[in-house]
This record gives structure tokens, sequence and C-alpha cells, in this order.
């Protein structure tokens, strides 16, 4: 099914990994239809908890394919993506500000982390900004390369990035398209976390059983949608909907759930997310 990619779940996460280690798993066409497509059976997938993405060989994504920037500086289209692959993962209560080409990722219902292996470069930035969580390998890097190649912010990266890591900062990055290593990206808070290369997917999938261990999947799916959709809105507004949401979520199965297991000091178990989700 898939040619750029690999997909594989080991629940409860489900593991994406950019396959073209050749060209540092340049970006495609092909890979972004390919990607989303895995985005969306793992989101409908129930044993599935929390959805990892990560790159193989060297590099996490070294950014555009070389011939597909070639072509476009040359005034040619984009090449495609891949026939009876397309999908559309996501909440689509979150509003368009939050479906768009890689903005998506912050709609789909379960978290999306980003295990960086490597190198990371230009539009690869957007991409992992728009992940849940960021961690980090210690041979990690980070560049933008924009204005290097006489582009912009591109793909929401103006947007993403200030609220990330700052004004002064996300200028910073975009302005020089200097490289920073994963411990200064850590400082910045452009990563969560920076752990040993060996152990990147194994911390990451040790924190997704932690969460299906102890954490509510319905719960974590309402969170991650009232964070997102709060940076569009007023305090006010999200204070009345936090409070509307917990109302709602005193009625539901898994407040009973949750309060039961503790009161009788035993693990909690929820329902999982699957396809269409779940609501408190």
């Amino acid at each position: 099914m898939y040619e750029e990619i690999l997909y594989e779940v080991a629940e409860p996460a489900a593991i994406i990994t950019l396959h073209r280690p050749d060209q540092l798993n340049a970006w495609t066409g092909r890979m972004a239809v390919e990607v989303k497509h895995a985005i969306a059976r793992a989101e409908s997938d129930e044993s599935v908890v929390a959805i990892i993405l990560t790159g193989a060989g060297r590099g996490f994504c070294a950014g555009a394919d070389l011939k597909v920037l070639q072509g476009l500086s040359r005034g040619q289209g984009a090449p495609g993506g891949a026939d009876g692959l397309e999908a559309d993962p996501g909440d689509p209560e979150m509003g368009a500000s939050f479906r768009g080409t890689y903005t998506y990722l912050m709609s789909v219902r379960k978290p999306v982390i980003a295990a960086v292996n490597g190198a990371v470069a230009g539009m690869a930035i957007p991409i992992i900004a728009c992940c849940d969580l960021r961690f980090a390998s210690d041979r990690a890097s980070f560049l933008t390369a924009f204005p290097q190649r006489g582009l912009v912010a591109e793909w929401g990266s103006g947007w993403l990035l200030p609220r990330l890591i700052g004004p002064a900062n996300a200028l910073d990055l975009l302005f020089s398209g200097r490289k920073i290593g994963a411990e200064e990206a850590l400082r910045m808070g452009l990563v969560n976390r920076v752990v040993a290369h060996d152990t990147l997917i194994e911390t990451a999938r040790d924190y997704v059983e932690a969460l299906a261990a102890n954490c509510s999947p319905t719960s974590i799916a309402t969170i991650k949608r009232q964070v997102y959709q709060g940076l569009h809105q007023s305090l006010e507004t999200a204070d009345k909907e936090a409070f509307r949401l917990m109302l709602e979520s005193f009625k539901a199965p898994d407040f009973g759930e949750g309060v039961q297991a503790f009161l009788e000091k035993r693990p909690p178990t929820f329902k999982r997310v699957g396809k269409g989700g779940t609501k408190p």
C-alpha cells in the first residue's frame, strides 16, 4: 500500500516512519498522501492510543524533495500524490484553521508525537510543529532554511513557531535559517525532551504506554481540542467552554471509572477512541 512510509501498530502506539532514507526522507507529494492516510488508519483504530511519527536512517526529514523544488523554481507544478489513498483524518468540528495541509494533525483525536531521530529542515519544521509533542534524539538538528532559498515562513510556521518558542526565538530561526542542535531546541521549547539516540522510540512508546495505562483517551481528545481552539478564543470564551465540558464529563462513564479506580487503588479501564471518536 505504501511506497514512502512504513506503518505498524504495536499496541497502544501506531508508528509511522518516513522511509526514503537515501534522500534523508525528503518530503514528496506521495509521502504527504501516505502519511495522511496512515494517520487516518491510526485514528480509527481503537487499539491505538497515540501516534508516533519518525524517520528512517540518519534524518527525520530534509524538507521538500530537491527535484520538487527545482521543478517549482522553473514554473512547473508539484508532482501529484497517490490514487486510492485519499483520507480525511481529524475532527471536522475543530474548524478550518486546523484542517489545513499539515495543520490537520492538530485536529486528530489522538496525540501525535514527533520522534525526531535526526535532521529536520525546511517544511519539516512546520510539520513537527503541528505535532502535539516532540521528543528529540541527541543527534537531532533543526533549521528552517527558508530565507536561504528565497522563500517565506512556509506552511503556517509564522503562526506556529511564535506560539511554541516565542516571537524572538521564532524570528531568529526564520530570519537566519541557522541550524540548531537538540539541546538548544530544548531550551527554546521547540522540543519537549532530548534523549539518547538509541532510546528515542522506546521513550516515545513508554510515554504512550503510560497514557494508555492511566488516562482517558476521550479526555485526551477533548483536552487537545480545548488547547488548540483556545489559541483563537478569549479567556472568557475558553473558560465558559471548559465549564460546559466539565459538566458533560460528570455524566460520562470515564468519570465514574476514574473515581472508582482511584478509590479502589487499581488501574482505570477507559474506553479507547476509534472511528468517529467518542465524546464525554
